[in-house]
Protein backbone atom coordinates (compact mmCIF):
# COMPACT_ATOMS: atom_id res chain seq x y z
CA UNK A 1 0.00 0.00 0.00
CA UNK A 2 1.25 3.10 -0.43
CA UNK A 3 1.68 5.84 2.07
CA UNK A 4 -1.56 7.92 1.64
CA UNK A 5 -0.20 9.29 5.05
CA UNK A 6 1.49 12.04 2.59
CA UNK A 7 -1.15 13.58 1.48
CA UNK A 8 -3.86 13.03 4.49
CA UNK A 9 -5.21 15.98 6.82
CA UNK A 10 -6.29 13.73 9.01
CA UNK A 11 -4.23 13.48 12.11
CA UNK A 12 -5.21 10.53 14.56
CA UNK A 13 -5.62 10.77 18.21
CA UNK A 14 -4.47 9.04 21.36
CA UNK A 15 -7.28 8.34 22.16
CA UNK A 16 -9.75 4.74 22.08
CA UNK A 17 -12.16 5.14 19.25
CA UNK A 18 -14.60 3.83 17.76
CA UNK A 19 -16.30 4.51 13.00
CA UNK A 20 -19.79 4.26 12.81
CA UNK A 21 -20.57 3.42 9.31
CA UNK A 22 -23.53 5.43 7.41
CA UNK A 23 -25.70 4.25 4.72
CA UNK A 24 -23.93 6.41 1.81
CA UNK A 25 -26.01 8.22 -0.66
CA UNK A 26 -29.85 8.16 -0.40
CA UNK A 27 -31.82 5.23 -1.74
CA UNK A 28 -35.69 4.12 -2.55
CA UNK A 29 -36.30 1.78 0.89
CA UNK A 30 -33.20 3.73 2.98
CA UNK A 31 -34.93 6.48 4.95
CA UNK A 32 -33.64 8.61 7.85
CA UNK A 33 -34.12 5.82 10.39
CA UNK A 34 -30.43 4.95 9.41
CA UNK A 35 -29.19 9.01 9.94
CA UNK A 36 -31.62 9.03 13.15
CA UNK A 37 -29.70 5.48 14.60
CA UNK A 38 -25.88 6.97 13.69
CA UNK A 39 -26.28 9.89 15.12
CA UNK A 40 -27.90 8.32 18.15
CA UNK A 41 -24.87 5.83 18.45
CA UNK A 42 -22.71 8.81 17.83
CA UNK A 43 -24.11 10.48 20.91
CA UNK A 44 -23.20 7.51 23.13
CA UNK A 45 -20.23 7.07 21.77
CA UNK A 46 -19.09 9.91 23.37
CA UNK A 47 -20.93 9.78 26.01
CA UNK A 48 -18.92 6.77 26.74
CA UNK A 49 -15.57 9.12 26.63
CA UNK A 50 -14.51 7.61 22.97
CA UNK A 51 -13.64 9.38 20.18
CA UNK A 52 -16.87 9.23 17.46
CA UNK A 53 -15.62 8.78 14.34
CA UNK A 54 -18.66 9.18 11.24
CA UNK A 55 -18.02 7.57 7.95
CA UNK A 56 -20.61 8.47 5.51
CA UNK A 57 -20.86 10.30 2.52
CA UNK A 58 -23.91 11.66 2.42
CA UNK A 59 -24.92 15.68 2.54
CA UNK A 60 -28.25 15.27 3.14
CA UNK A 61 -27.36 13.97 6.57
CA UNK A 62 -27.58 15.11 10.25
CA UNK A 63 -24.98 12.81 10.88
CA UNK A 64 -22.79 14.57 8.31
CA UNK A 65 -22.92 18.07 10.68
CA UNK A 66 -19.63 19.35 11.01
CA UNK A 67 -20.00 19.24 14.57
CA UNK A 68 -22.15 15.77 15.29
CA UNK A 69 -18.92 13.43 15.49
CA UNK A 70 -15.16 13.98 16.77
CA UNK A 71 -13.92 13.71 13.26
CA UNK A 72 -16.04 13.04 9.85
CA UNK A 73 -14.44 11.41 6.72
CA UNK A 74 -16.48 12.36 4.03
CA UNK A 75 -16.39 9.06 1.95
CA UNK A 76 -17.83 6.58 0.02
CA UNK A 77 -18.75 3.75 2.23
CA UNK A 78 -17.59 1.03 0.44
CA UNK A 79 -14.45 -1.19 1.58
CA UNK A 80 -11.11 0.61 -0.04
CA UNK A 81 -12.14 3.70 1.74
CA UNK A 82 -12.89 2.02 5.25
CA UNK A 83 -9.70 0.18 4.80
CA UNK A 84 -7.36 3.03 4.32
CA UNK A 85 -9.34 5.44 7.60
CA UNK A 86 -9.08 2.00 10.06
CA UNK A 87 -5.21 1.86 9.28
CA UNK A 88 -4.90 5.55 9.80
CA UNK A 89 -7.00 5.74 13.37
CA UNK A 90 -6.69 2.72 14.74
CA UNK A 91 -10.10 2.51 15.97
CA UNK A 92 -11.18 -0.15 19.23
CA UNK A 93 -13.85 -0.90 17.00
CA UNK A 94 -16.67 0.27 14.10
CA UNK A 95 -20.28 0.02 14.41
CA UNK A 96 -22.17 -1.25 11.15
CA UNK A 97 -25.94 -1.81 12.69
CA UNK A 98 -26.70 1.35 12.40
CA UNK A 99 -25.99 2.72 8.73
CA UNK A 100 -28.82 -0.32 6.62
CA UNK A 101 -27.56 -2.90 4.26
CA UNK A 102 -24.44 -0.49 2.87
CA UNK A 103 -22.74 -0.54 5.96
CA UNK A 104 -24.33 -4.35 6.67
CA UNK A 105 -22.30 -5.57 3.66
CA UNK A 106 -18.70 -4.17 4.96
CA UNK A 107 -19.31 -6.59 8.39
CA UNK A 108 -17.62 -10.01 6.76
CA UNK A 109 -14.58 -8.19 5.48
CA UNK A 110 -14.23 -6.38 9.24
CA UNK A 111 -14.42 -9.75 10.70
CA UNK A 112 -11.89 -11.26 8.40
CA UNK A 113 -9.55 -8.57 9.06
CA UNK A 114 -9.67 -9.19 12.75
CA UNK A 115 -11.57 -5.88 13.23
CA UNK A 116 -13.95 -5.25 16.15
CA UNK A 117 -17.45 -5.14 15.58
CA UNK A 118 -19.20 -3.32 18.40
CA UNK A 119 -23.15 -4.52 19.01
CA UNK A 120 -24.00 -8.01 17.53
CA UNK A 121 -21.57 -10.62 16.52
CA UNK A 122 -20.88 -10.79 13.04
CA UNK A 123 -22.32 -14.51 13.05
CA UNK A 124 -25.44 -13.02 14.14
CA UNK A 125 -25.75 -10.58 11.35
CA UNK A 126 -24.54 -12.97 9.07
CA UNK A 127 -27.40 -15.58 10.01
CA UNK A 128 -29.95 -12.50 9.77
CA UNK A 129 -28.59 -11.64 5.94
CA UNK A 130 -29.48 -15.08 4.92
CA UNK A 131 -32.91 -14.29 4.24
Amino acid sequence: MANTNLHNESIPSQRKKIIVLGSGPNRIGQGIEFDYCCVHGLLAIKECGYEAIMVNCNPETVSTDFDMADKLYFEPVNWEHLWEIIELEQPYGVIVQLGGQTALKLAKRLHEKGIRIIGSSFDSMDIAEDR
